[in-house]
């Protein structure tokens, strides 16, 4: 028997809840929902980059944020980054709250707010959601970026751009777990 379909907020362009609906219908009429986004680095500052499993829905087998996901109905941003951090990394830690992205065809249709984690704790990747994990260096991250931007999620290629411009010179340099 399988898990019952996860149920979305739908929302409007000013992520103002509107009505709920199951993810599959939210996604094939491309309404607006909620996710969240989070950029795990270690102390020197090196990346965790993600592979999605190809049993994805949505962008099988692209590079993504290290941890990423939609909100349950009824959940905020603030209580959905700390659940996706541990049930795709089995992660915790102190989040910090960096940006909050409105929904548009290159998010996903999602609002989207991303949040970071500065931790030398190792990840369990969990195999329904990751296909592989990589510790890579922003300069990395980026030379993939340019060389091959289809090989990264949509949403993920709009945080990245906005992360490389606004806040990569302060990558994990106050953080703390």
């Amino acid at each position: 028997m399988s898990a019952p379909e996860e149920i979305f907020d739908v929302c409007d362009e000013h992520d103002r809840v509107i009505g709920q609906a199951p993810r599959s219908v939210v996604h094939a009429n491309a309404w607006l929902h909620r996710a969240v986004h989070i950029f795990v680095f270690n102390r020197q500052g090196q990346f965790l980059l993600h592979r999605r499993s190809a049993k994805k829905d949505q962008s099988p087998l692209t590079y993504t944020s290290s941890a990423s996901g939609h909100l349950a109905a009824g959940e905020s941003y603030d209580e959905a980054a700390p659940r996706e951090l541990e049930e795709e990394l089995g992660l915790t830690g102190s989040l910090e709250r960096l940006a909050t992205f409105p929904a548009t065809f290159e998010t996903a249709f999602e609002h989207t707010v991303l949040y970071r984690l500065v931790t030398d704790d190792p990840p369990t990747p969990n195999p329904d959601e990751i296909e592989t994990l990589e510790i890579v260096s922003l300069d990395e991250v980026k030379r993939r970026l340019t060389q091959n931007s289809e090989e990264f999620s949509s949403p993920f290629r709009v945080l990245l751009l906005w992360y490389f411009e606004h806040q990569a010179n302060a990558t994990g340099r106050s953080q703390s777990c």
